[in-house]
């Protein structure tokens, strides 16, 4: 082969790869589709798992295992030879709690694991006419090691600690531009421009021509022209990713500057960044989306541009030398570095973990719960969907951090501890491995997070008697022992435990404060406009606090890179490849994780796990009451996403437009069916959330 048919052939490959990109796209679809048809099939009470199986092209297991209520009779009924073999598992040693005792006390497991219970062999004839699939396994979590190799995690990194800035940011010219319209906003000068195609390329030629002294931050407020040319790539991320890589004449991708270590264009679906600078070096700019501070129901750039003002004008009352940076994740964390301490314990700084114990946190501390639960768990038609909102949710959860050097704590060293060491060691700030069982009786959510198959997605599993091992913070652990309806076994096998300290307090008092205020303009504000910016300014003080947490997570870095077309094999080899086109190849890499003096994965994974439980239960003091899914009869939740619960009743739960509290936020009666895969509970929201609005819950 010569380099002409080579380099033919590659072509060739390159269509392929498309085509396949775009089948996957449609197959994905289309047994999402089914699995939904398989699961409405079990409304009908004479339904049959062997009939379904070869109209949907699937064998028994596998729609069982998608509903598991036509499960054959021979399928789930244990087989009693099976039962005397196999050795029960230990009893719990956790006790009911009575009335006015403490939480119900752990017990400590030893290393090895239970023996597994036995599985009901398959029959005969079911093997004879279906091949079983077995489930897929889910992903196992990393643990400490055992002995001094484990024991040397529980450090910090040497040299590395969050400090007080000796500087002070300097604020960049921000344009605010609407790509549908070609309205351009400039302090208080509005300008329209042509856009042409709204490339790139336009967009920095308009900018630059209208305003020629010189813009470092343009925001896109509306038309999303990374957008422009969705339909012609199968994913919306190669959409964005060849926007941002268009070639420029005169620019180039930023290579960074200064204290700014940000470069390079960040590739997101729906708010991507793109980061240029000009080939003589003299000039670097941004193109940001708006949607990375709050969302828009259609307002122009001028109440953008003024809501801007005000969250920069109220950020002052509390930081004198606040500066609004590119994003809200940015602004947080800046923000929370001029409020380290100078003085008392604290004041050389907030050390960082070790590298092995932040990628520790990283695999086995997830975010928000995010959770759709489906027929037959819940009524195939719903009398109605109710929605709660936790309203700003984790600054409620922000008063106590860990801090100091992290202990290990064994099940050996947990197990010789009294009861009152173990509860307080649960309510302090932790990191606990675990293995839990469901209790037998139980019919409710399920109340901690397991490792799903899949790249880190999570599960609740509720079944009874399942048993699963995972790790979990303090708050979840606490609720699955002592929660209103029974308690869960819980054994320890391992734990992290750290001091409990208020590295976040004062800064989330201040944010809580200026959003306080903010919510307050919007809803006594005269001027329609201005009461309108002080809503999207209270929802960009959210953010910064919300992505403000979430940056102390410090994921393991990603580098995008981008390799002209004719130099494939000039590709890093451990890249991946996330989108192209003639010219160009953009990829991205893992690097590891960064010396980011800022990095606190245990204060993040600490506010997830509160905010989980308080998803579960919640007490308010004031009115001598509970609330959360707990709170709630067994069938009526439908879903959790990150703040939010769905049920199927409405409940007289107290909101005192505090931080935490749950606010009605959409409310549709029925009947209606029941949502099983996201976008119907969506569609189900959206329209609650509009009879809400309108006062009409229809």
């Amino acid at each position: 082969m010569d380099a002409k048919s080579y380099n033919a052939a590659l072509a060739d490959l390159r269509t392929v790869r498309d085509a396949i990109k775009k089948a996957r796209t449609e197959l994905a679809k289309l047994e999402a589709d089914r699995d939904k048809y398989v699961t409405r099939l079990t409304a009908y009470e004479k339904a049959k798992a062997e009939r379904i199986a070869p109209a949907a092209g699937l064998s028994v297991a596998e729609v069982v295992a998608l509903a598991p209520a036509l499960a054959p009779d021979r399928l789930s009924t244990p087989d009693p030879a099976a039962q005397q073999q196999a050795p029960d598992p230990a009893p719990a040693r956790t006790a009911v709690p009575e009335s006015g005792q403490q939480p119900p006390r752990p017990a400590a497991a030893a290393p090895a694991m239970s023996a597994p219970r036995s599985q009901p062999p398959t029959p005969p004839q079911a093997a004879e006419t279906t091949e079983p699939t077995a489930p897929p396994e889910p992903r196992s979590l990393p643990s400490v090691p055992e002995g001094a190799v484990g024991d040397a995690w529980f450090s910090h990194t040497p040299g590395l600690a969050s400090t007080q800035p000796n500087f002070t940011q300097q604020a960049r010219s921000t344009v605010f531009l609407d790509t549908a319209t070609g309205i351009l906003v400039h302090r208080n000068q509005t300008h329209r421009v042509d856009l042409g195609a709204a490339t790139a390329a336009d967009i920095l030629t308009a900018v630059f021509h209208t305003l020629p002294d010189g813009v470092e931050r343009i925001y896109i407020t509306a038309g999303d022209p990374w957008h422009r040319d969705a339909d012609r790539y199968p994913y919306l991320r190669d959409a964005v990713a060849a926007w941002l890589n268009a070639p420029i004449p005169g620019w180039r991708t930023d290579t960074g500057r200064g204290r700014d270590r940000m470069a390079g264009h960040f590739v997101h679906p729906r708010n991507p960044v793109g980061r240029y600078q000009r080939d003589n070096g003299d000039q670097h700019v941004e193109i940001r989306s708006v949607g990375e501070w709050f969302d828009l129901d259609g307002d122009d750039p001028t109440t953008v541009r003024d809501a801007f003002v005000l969250l920069w004008q109220a950020l002052r009352r509390h930081w004198p030398d606040a500066v609004l940076m590119g994003s809200p994740s940015q602004t947080g964390r800046d923000l929370w570095t001029r409020t380290i301490p100078t003085r008392g314990q604290y004041a050389e700084g907030f050390p960082v973990l070790s590298e092995e114990l932040r990628s520790l946190l990283h695999a086995t501390a997830g975010q928000g719960r995010n959770e759709l639960i489906t027929p037959p768990r819940v009524p195939e038609q719903l009398p109605q969907l109710v929605e709660y909102d936790r309203t700003f949710a984790y600054a409620k959860h922000t008063w106590k951090s860990p801090v100091g050097t992290p202990r290990r704590i064994t099940a050996h060293t947990f197990a010789s501890w009294s009861e009152k060491e173990q509860t307080r060691a649960l309510y302090g700030c932790g990191h606990w491995h675990v293995r839990v069982t469901v209790p037998d009786a139980w019919n409710h959510v399920g109340l901690l997070p397991a490792p799903a198959p899949g790249d880190r997605t999570w599960h609740y599993p509720s079944r009874p008697g399942d048993t699963f091992t995972t790790w979990a913070g303090g708050p979840e652990i606490h609720t699955a022992l002592a929660n209103p309806i029974q308690p869960w076994k819980i054994e320890i096998l391992d734990g992290i435990l750290w001091d409990d300290g208020k590295p976040l307090d004062d800064w989330a008092k201040k944010l809580k404060e200026t959003w306080t205020n903010l919510t307050a303009q919007a809803h006594f504000q005269g001027d329609a406009q201005q009461a309108r910016a002080a809503h999207l300014a209270s929802r960009a003080v959210r953010a910064i606090l919300l992505y403000g947490i979430g940056s102390f997570a410090q994921r393991p870095r990603m580098v995008n890179g981008t390799t002209p077309r004719a130099l494939e094999r000039d590709v890093p080899p451990d890249a991946e490849i996330i989108g192209f086109d003639d010219e160009l190849i953009t990829w991205q890499k893992p690097t590891g994780f960064s010396r980011d003096p800022n990095a606190h994965p245990e204060w993040a994974a600490a506010i997830w796990s509160g905010a989980r439980a308080a998803l579960l239960s919640q007490r308010h003091r004031d009115d001598d009451t509970y609330a959360g899914a707990l709170h709630t009869p067994p069938g009526t939740v439908v879903a959790f996403r990150t703040d939010a619960l769905y049920l199927t009743q409405p409940q007289n739960w107290p909101y005192h437009h505090q931080p935490g509290d749950y606010l009605l936020k959409g409310h549709i009666t029925g009947p209606l069916p029941a949502p099983t895969i996201e976008e119907e509970l969506l569609t189900l929201r959206n329209a609650g959330r509009a009879a809400r609005t309108t006062g009409q819950e229809t």
